[in-house]
């Protein structure tokens, strides 16, 4: 898009097969060409016995991957203005924040 020319009008469609779900965990996995998204449901059914059921996984191109983070992190600070700070707890398996 060149300088003062319009922005194209955007429209938003859903597919046949959109779905939401709810995801309390987000594995990354990171290749030179893309970021994959792998989202699931933590379940702690005993205090030695999580279960993760992964449902759904994106794949994002680096600049994507990029301006995802970009626009999460402007929507947090947000949140955490209007709403405090989030605080992240680490986990027992190496600190590892799922």
């Amino acid at each position: 898009m060149s300088p003062g020319q319009p922005a194209p009008k955007l429209h938003l469609t859903n597919t046949a097969d959109y779905r939401e779900n709810y995801a309390n965990s987000v594995q990354v996995r990171v290749s030179l060409w893309d970021f994959f998204l792998m989202f699931g449901t933590v379940n702690q059914s005993a205090p030695d016995a999580v279960t993760i059921s992964n449902f759904q996984g994106v794949f994002l191109s680096p600049p994507q991957a990029k301006a995802l983070a970009n626009l999460l992190a402007q929507n947090l600070k947000q949140y955490e203005a209007a709403f405090g700070e989030i605080r992240l707890e680490a986990q027992a398996q190496g600190d590892v924040i799922q």
